[in-house]
């Protein structure tokens, strides 16, 4: 019983060895495997910080969102969303001080439908620069898409929830 304490300290440190955040160099084989992906800047690189979610930061979510919306009026679907919409996709859009869209991530994309990450990017990059953020400043503006399969949307931030049927 003396040596179960150390015994789990040794367990613990071998496990540990092997865990690739703790190498002394801090070299990653992620950001490596994200170059070699041909698709849209669909990974997001681990070293990447999304900026806290603060109000001020959820406040521009809506004139983003909003914006978005005037940019492509004939794009929006319009009414309640059907209840299995084709897509849904979380993006993490990092905008400059000005409104400049600097990069576009996703942290969840459809397996099922790999051909709307790319065309949401599309819709973002085009529609850049968003209005100026002011005092919110640089961040990441974080919505969700929810795609039909007729290629028009709605944002989570401005939907009108869905159908029961």
């Amino acid at each position: 019983m003396k040596h179960t304490p150390i015994l789990a300290v040794l367990v613990v440190s071998l496990g540990l060895a092997g865990c690739e955040a703790l190498k002394k160099d801090g070299t990653s084989e992620a950001p490596a495997q994200a170059a070699k992906d041909d698709g849209p800047s669909a990974k997001v690189p681990p070293e990447r910080l999304i900026t806290s979610q603060t109000p001020a930061v959820k406040a521009y979510r809506k004139v983003g969102a909003t914006y978005i919306y005037k940019t492509y009026p004939k794009r929006i679907y319009k009414g309640k969303i059907p209840p299995l919409v084709y897509a849904v996709v979380v993006t993490e859009t990092d905008v400059d001080s000005t409104g400049k869209v600097t990069g576009v991530y996703f942290s969840r994309t459809p397996s099922h439908a790999p051909e709307v990450a790319p065309m949401i990017e599309k819709l973002i990059k085009d529609a850049s620069p968003l209005p100026n953020p002011g005092k919110v400043g640089s961040h990441t503006y974080v919505d969700t898409w929810l795609w039909d399969k007729s290629g028009q949307f709605q944002l989570d931030t401005l939907t009108l929830g869905q159908r029961n049927r």
